[in-house]
């Protein structure tokens, strides 16, 4: 059997933890950085974890992590 390909675009976005969870960077960290305070842009840096609902999904779009 052929292996299953990875969506390109969740590769980008999601990084797998050892304990079986997801990984994702925060939104609103790109651009339009002036109007916003340091202490917000601070707190955007650090990842966050997906929600336990969301993981089968992101399973589904990276099957071998």
């Amino acid at each position: 059997m052929p292996k299953i390909k990875s969506k390109r675009s969740a590769v980008k976005r999601f990084r797998a933890t050892a304990s079986g969870g997801f990984k994702r960077g925060q939104s609103h960290r790109s651009h339009i950085l002036t109007k916003k305070t340091t202490k917000r842009k601070r707190h955007l840096r650090k990842a966050i974890m997906i929600h336990a609902v969301d993981v089968p999904m992101i399973k589904r779009l990276l099957p071998y992590s």
